[in-house]
């Protein structure tokens, strides 16, 4: 059955948890058959799993500590990760995990401790990991390109960066971009970058309820918009929208076997 995959999602999200259950399915009559919710910490972890266990076969979870939840606590945090890691919870990836600075260097130190930590699990566990970025490419690459005997494979979230910088993430894994809003944004230099990416590292995203496409910009996302930023895919790509929902689901299904 065609259909596409929200790769990255957060139904949980105070914002869009009260409509939680429209939104999906909202998202169902649109075409979305998959969605993965990213994970943030353990204040936020408890709804999701909900969440995730009344729609089985169409939410999935990821696990991680996100790196905006890294602060004096976050031993007793990743720890929480490393037990549910290894209990029989099912999760589709390691994530959303990364380095962001956007709101300073406080605890940078600590975030790209628990970026190393948590690249490790990924690799025992042989999971994907889900890379979340803002303001500190250099530091991640340092990691990342520390960890490339771990042989990681996962996809940069929410990428709005430079075809170059794909190339260089590609040196140290096997990396995909996750493709959402942005691209649908005016004036966004995205679409050169994803002009020049192959299809088969490109993945769909919406991030919601944040970072809505075009012409919602501003306005709570949801999955169910997945298909503007597919539309969007294929004008930048020339390719028909049901090319986009075919390779980018097999995508999806093949990096987090879902």
């Amino acid at each position: 059955m065609d259909m596409f995959v929200d790769t990255h999602t957060h139904f949980y999200d105070q914002w869009l948890l009260p409509v939680a259950e429209a939104a999906i399915q909202r998202a169902l009559e649109a075409g979305v058959g998959k969605m993965i919710q990213a994970d943030i910490d353990s204040h936020e972890r408890p709804a999701m799993w909900a969440l995730g266990r009344n729609h089985p076969g169409v939410l999935y979870q990821m696990l991680g500590l996100y790196p905006g939840s890294v602060n004096a606590d976050w031993k007793e945090e990743l720890d929480q990760v490393y037990r549910l890691a290894a209990g029989d919870s099912n999760f589709t990836a390691i994530g959303e995990i990364g380095l962001d600075y956007h709101e300073g260097k406080e605890f940078a130190k600590e975030q790209k401790e628990v970026l190393r930590l948590q690249f490790e699990l990924a690799a025992k566990l042989d999971l994907p990991v889900n890379i979340h970025l803002r303001d500190a490419w250099e530091d991640f690459f340092a990691v990342l390109e520390d960890a490339r005997h771990l042989h990681l494979r996962g996809n940069l979230h929410c990428f709005s960066g430079s075809y170059e910088v794909y190339e260089r993430a590609r040196r140290s894994g096997d990396f995909s971009v996750g493709i959402g809003g942005v691209l649908t944004f005016k004036n966004s230099g995205l679409p050169a970058a994803v002009a020049r990416i192959p299809m088969e590292h490109i993945l769909l995203e919406t991030d919601a309820p944040y970072l809505a496409p075009t012409p919602y910009r501003g306005k709570r996302n949801e999955s169910a918009y997945l298909p503007l930023i597919a539309a969007k895919l294929a004008e930048v790509k020339g390719l028909s929208l049901n090319d986009i929902e075919t390779i980018t689901t097999d995508n999806a299904i093949r990096l987090f076997n879902l």
